[in-house]
């Protein structure tokens, strides 16, 4: 049986620029870096980097990030204050800030969690939503 996320792996074309990205302007905490590739860790998320050939998806895909209330709006000065690309603006409830890595990756701090989301949504369901 699956008990969790083990780790994600994101292809990178520069793991020089890719690690110090996620590092510096997001806060990772470095594991282990070597010529093609990193490992990273941010909570209990296990994050590596691998130099690859990147593809940019055209879809909803992304991944997102939690961060305190408190901290929310330092934070996204700090992400366009570094010149992150914003792929969305924020509909949904909570705040969000969607931007992009150096590769294109869709990525996403967000100052929710699930339990507030359904919340939110069960004020405004979505069409078709059911609960369980």
């Amino acid at each position: 049986m699956l008990n969790g996320l083990n780790h994600i792996t994101i292809a990178v074309s520069d793991v020089t620029k890719s690690f110090d990205f996620y590092v510096n302007t997001l806060g990772f905490t470095p594991k282990a870096k070597w010529a093609r590739g990193a490992y990273l860790s941010l909570g209990e998320l296990w994050l590596c980097l691998s130099a690859d050939n990147v593809l940019s998806g055209g879809d909803y895909t992304h991944y997102a990030f939690s961060i305190r209330s408190n901290d929310f709006d330092e934070f996204a000065v700090r992400l366009r204050t570094a010149g992150v690309t914003e792929w969305k603006i924020n509909k949904s409830e909570g705040k969000s800030v969607y931007f992009l890595d150096p590769d294109g990756h869709k990525l996403e701090i967000h100052d929710g969690d699930l339990n507030s989301r359904l919340m939110a949504c069960r004020d405004k369901p979505y069409e078709g939503m059911t609960f369980f």
